[in-house]
Protein backbone atom coordinates (compact mmCIF):
# COMPACT_ATOMS: atom_id res chain seq x y z
CA UNK A 1 0.00 0.00 0.00
CA UNK A 2 0.98 3.60 -0.56
CA UNK A 3 1.22 5.11 2.93
CA UNK A 4 1.62 8.61 4.34
CA UNK A 5 2.09 10.07 7.80
CA UNK A 6 0.29 13.38 8.36
CA UNK A 7 1.77 15.59 11.08
CA UNK A 8 -0.02 18.86 11.93
CA UNK A 9 2.30 21.26 13.74
CA UNK A 10 2.20 24.78 15.14
CA UNK A 11 5.33 26.24 16.74
CA UNK A 12 6.85 22.81 17.34
CA UNK A 13 10.48 23.41 16.36
CA UNK A 14 11.65 21.73 19.56
CA UNK A 15 9.77 18.48 18.94
CA UNK A 16 9.09 18.11 15.22
CA UNK A 17 12.49 16.71 14.22
CA UNK A 18 12.19 13.88 16.72
CA UNK A 19 8.63 13.13 15.58
CA UNK A 20 9.74 12.79 11.95
CA UNK A 21 12.72 10.64 12.96
CA UNK A 22 10.49 8.29 14.96
CA UNK A 23 8.00 7.88 12.12
CA UNK A 24 10.75 7.02 9.65
CA UNK A 25 12.32 4.66 12.20
CA UNK A 26 8.97 2.88 12.43
CA UNK A 27 8.73 2.56 8.64
CA UNK A 28 11.19 4.27 6.34
CA UNK A 29 8.94 3.73 3.30
CA UNK A 30 6.30 6.13 4.61
CA UNK A 31 6.08 9.60 3.16
CA UNK A 32 5.94 12.09 6.02
CA UNK A 33 4.17 15.38 5.43
CA UNK A 34 4.25 18.11 8.06
CA UNK A 35 1.48 20.68 7.83
CA UNK A 36 2.99 23.82 9.35
CA UNK A 37 0.05 25.92 10.50
CA UNK A 38 1.80 29.29 9.99
CA UNK A 39 4.31 28.76 12.79
CA UNK A 40 6.33 31.72 14.02
CA UNK A 41 9.40 29.54 14.67
CA UNK A 42 11.56 27.13 12.64
CA UNK A 43 9.08 24.25 12.54
CA UNK A 44 9.20 24.00 8.73
CA UNK A 45 12.98 24.13 8.54
CA UNK A 46 13.39 21.50 11.26
CA UNK A 47 10.89 19.19 9.59
CA UNK A 48 12.58 19.43 6.20
CA UNK A 49 16.03 18.86 7.69
CA UNK A 50 14.80 15.54 9.11
CA UNK A 51 13.38 14.34 5.79
CA UNK A 52 9.74 15.43 5.82
CA UNK A 53 7.74 17.05 3.08
CA UNK A 54 6.34 20.36 4.33
CA UNK A 55 3.22 22.30 3.46
CA UNK A 56 3.39 25.69 5.15
CA UNK A 57 0.02 27.37 5.46
CA UNK A 58 0.04 31.15 4.74
CA UNK A 59 -2.00 31.87 7.88
CA UNK A 60 -3.13 29.94 10.92
CA UNK A 61 -6.15 27.71 10.21
CA UNK A 62 -6.23 25.84 13.52
CA UNK A 63 -5.85 22.11 14.02
CA UNK A 64 -8.87 21.16 11.91
CA UNK A 65 -7.75 23.13 8.88
CA UNK A 66 -4.19 21.83 9.17
CA UNK A 67 -5.32 18.22 9.44
CA UNK A 68 -7.75 18.56 6.54
CA UNK A 69 -4.93 19.97 4.43
CA UNK A 70 -3.02 16.75 5.10
CA UNK A 71 -6.02 14.60 4.17
CA UNK A 72 -6.52 16.57 0.96
CA UNK A 73 -2.88 15.99 0.04
CA UNK A 74 -3.28 12.28 0.77
CA UNK A 75 -6.47 12.04 -1.29
CA UNK A 76 -5.06 14.00 -4.23
CA UNK A 77 -1.88 11.91 -4.35
CA UNK A 78 -3.56 8.50 -4.20
CA UNK A 79 -2.52 7.23 -0.77
CA UNK A 80 -4.21 4.03 0.37
CA UNK A 81 -3.49 4.49 4.07
CA UNK A 82 -2.71 7.48 6.25
CA UNK A 83 -1.54 7.71 9.81
CA UNK A 84 -1.88 10.86 11.83
CA UNK A 85 0.70 11.78 14.44
CA UNK A 86 0.72 15.05 16.38
CA UNK A 87 3.77 17.28 16.07
CA UNK A 88 4.32 17.76 19.81
CA UNK A 89 5.89 14.36 20.52
CA UNK A 90 3.03 12.98 22.64
CA UNK A 91 2.42 10.09 20.25
CA UNK A 92 4.92 7.26 19.93
CA UNK A 93 5.04 6.08 16.29
CA UNK A 94 6.41 2.75 17.49
CA UNK A 95 2.84 2.03 18.65
CA UNK A 96 1.30 2.50 15.20
CA UNK A 97 1.39 -1.20 14.26
CA UNK A 98 -1.91 -2.31 15.89
CA UNK A 99 -3.73 0.73 14.48
CA UNK A 100 -2.48 -0.02 10.98
CA UNK A 101 -3.21 -3.75 11.28
CA UNK A 102 -6.80 -3.02 12.31
CA UNK A 103 -7.38 -0.85 9.25
CA UNK A 104 -5.29 -2.81 6.74
CA UNK A 105 -6.99 -6.02 7.88
CA UNK A 106 -10.39 -4.57 6.99
CA UNK A 107 -11.71 -4.45 10.56
CA UNK A 108 -12.26 -0.68 10.57
CA UNK A 109 -12.04 2.38 8.32
CA UNK A 110 -10.29 4.38 11.05
CA UNK A 111 -8.52 3.14 14.14
CA UNK A 112 -7.76 5.51 17.02
CA UNK A 113 -5.12 5.07 19.69
CA UNK A 114 -6.90 5.45 23.02
CA UNK A 115 -5.40 6.36 26.39
CA UNK A 116 -8.38 4.85 28.16
CA UNK A 117 -8.61 1.26 26.91
CA UNK A 118 -6.75 -0.50 29.67
CA UNK A 119 -3.49 1.41 29.28
CA UNK A 120 -1.43 3.45 31.67
CA UNK A 121 0.91 6.34 31.00
CA UNK A 122 0.55 10.10 30.68
CA UNK A 123 -3.12 11.16 30.58
CA UNK A 124 -2.97 14.94 31.13
CA UNK A 125 -4.66 16.77 34.01
CA UNK A 126 -7.61 15.49 36.01
CA UNK A 127 -9.90 18.23 34.67
CA UNK A 128 -9.08 17.35 31.08
CA UNK A 129 -9.63 13.65 31.75
CA UNK A 130 -13.07 14.44 33.17
CA UNK A 131 -13.84 16.52 30.09
CA UNK A 132 -12.72 13.73 27.78
CA UNK A 133 -14.95 11.24 29.60
CA UNK A 134 -17.97 13.53 29.28
CA UNK A 135 -17.36 13.96 25.56
CA UNK A 136 -16.74 10.23 25.11
CA UNK A 137 -20.02 9.33 26.81
CA UNK A 138 -21.89 11.87 24.70
CA UNK A 139 -20.42 10.51 21.47
CA UNK A 140 -21.08 6.93 22.60
CA UNK A 141 -24.72 7.82 23.20
CA UNK A 142 -25.10 9.53 19.83
CA UNK A 143 -23.39 6.79 17.82
CA UNK A 144 -24.50 3.70 19.74
CA UNK A 145 -20.87 2.60 20.00
CA UNK A 146 -18.64 2.78 23.04
CA UNK A 147 -15.93 5.36 22.43
CA UNK A 148 -13.34 6.11 25.13
CA UNK A 149 -10.96 8.74 23.74
CA UNK A 150 -12.62 11.33 21.54
CA UNK A 151 -9.70 13.77 21.54
CA UNK A 152 -6.93 11.45 20.38
CA UNK A 153 -5.19 12.52 17.18
CA UNK A 154 -3.21 9.26 16.96
CA UNK A 155 -4.95 7.49 14.08
CA UNK A 156 -4.75 5.23 11.06
CA UNK A 157 -7.22 5.65 8.19
CA UNK A 158 -8.06 3.83 4.97
CA UNK A 159 -8.91 5.40 1.63
CA UNK A 160 -12.61 5.82 2.48
CA UNK A 161 -11.86 7.78 5.63
CA UNK A 162 -9.16 9.84 3.89
CA UNK A 163 -11.61 10.88 1.17
CA UNK A 164 -14.37 11.69 3.68
CA UNK A 165 -12.12 13.96 5.74
CA UNK A 166 -10.50 15.50 2.68
CA UNK A 167 -13.95 16.68 1.57
CA UNK A 168 -15.28 17.74 4.98
CA UNK A 169 -13.55 18.04 8.33
CA UNK A 170 -14.48 19.99 11.49
CA UNK A 171 -12.28 22.93 12.48
CA UNK A 172 -10.97 24.16 15.84
CA UNK A 173 -10.83 20.93 17.95
CA UNK A 174 -12.20 18.42 15.47
CA UNK A 175 -11.74 14.86 16.74
CA UNK A 176 -15.01 14.71 18.68
CA UNK A 177 -17.16 15.94 15.80
CA UNK A 178 -15.24 13.70 13.38
CA UNK A 179 -16.23 10.62 15.38
CA UNK A 180 -19.89 11.56 14.91
CA UNK A 181 -19.27 12.22 11.20
CA UNK A 182 -17.92 8.71 10.78
CA UNK A 183 -21.11 7.26 12.24
CA UNK A 184 -23.26 9.46 10.00
CA UNK A 185 -21.42 8.23 6.89
CA UNK A 186 -21.44 4.61 8.11
CA UNK A 187 -17.69 4.26 8.37
CA UNK A 188 -16.34 1.89 11.00
CA UNK A 189 -14.42 3.22 13.99
CA UNK A 190 -12.20 1.12 16.24
CA UNK A 191 -9.94 1.92 19.20
CA UNK A 192 -6.81 0.20 20.45
CA UNK A 193 -4.88 0.93 23.65
CA UNK A 194 -1.77 3.10 23.42
CA UNK A 195 0.49 4.93 25.82
CA UNK A 196 0.78 8.69 25.51
CA UNK A 197 3.73 10.82 26.50
CA UNK A 198 3.96 14.38 27.75
CA UNK A 199 4.48 16.86 24.94
CA UNK A 200 8.16 17.22 24.20
CA UNK A 201 8.13 21.00 23.74
CA UNK A 202 5.79 23.97 23.44
CA UNK A 203 2.42 24.52 25.13
CA UNK A 204 -1.01 23.02 24.61
CA UNK A 205 -3.71 25.30 23.17
CA UNK A 206 -6.27 23.69 25.48
CA UNK A 207 -5.52 24.90 29.00
CA UNK A 208 -7.05 27.13 31.62
CA UNK A 209 -10.12 28.97 30.40
CA UNK A 210 -9.67 27.43 26.93
CA UNK A 211 -10.67 24.07 28.41
CA UNK A 212 -14.11 25.45 29.29
CA UNK A 213 -14.44 27.04 25.84
CA UNK A 214 -13.43 23.76 24.21
CA UNK A 215 -16.01 21.74 26.13
CA UNK A 216 -18.82 24.21 25.50
CA UNK A 217 -18.09 24.59 21.80
CA UNK A 218 -17.73 20.90 21.06
CA UNK A 219 -20.80 19.85 23.07
CA UNK A 220 -22.88 22.49 21.28
CA UNK A 221 -21.55 21.42 17.87
CA UNK A 222 -22.25 17.72 18.30
CA UNK A 223 -25.71 18.28 19.80
CA UNK A 224 -26.71 20.65 16.96
CA UNK A 225 -25.44 18.06 14.49
CA UNK A 226 -27.52 15.36 16.16
CA UNK A 227 -30.66 17.52 16.07
CA UNK A 228 -30.14 18.27 12.38
CA UNK A 229 -29.85 14.57 11.55
CA UNK A 230 -33.05 13.81 13.46
CA UNK A 231 -34.89 16.62 11.64
CA UNK A 232 -33.94 15.36 8.16
CA UNK A 233 -36.67 12.63 7.83
CA UNK A 234 -39.37 15.17 8.76
CA UNK A 235 -38.07 17.66 6.23
CA UNK A 236 -38.08 15.04 3.50
CA UNK A 237 -41.57 13.76 4.33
Amino acid sequence: MKCIAIVPAFNEQGAIGGVVDEILAFNSSYDVIVIDDASADRTSEEARSHGALVVRLPFNLGIGGAVQTGFRYAADHGYDLAVRVDGDGQHNPAELAPLIETVAGGHADICVGSRFVGSEGYRSSRSRRIGIRILARTVSLLTGQRVTDTTSGFQALNRKAIELFAADYPHDYPEVEAAVMLHKHRLRLAEVPVLMRERQAGKSSIRGVHTVYYMAKVMLAILIGALRRRATPLEDA
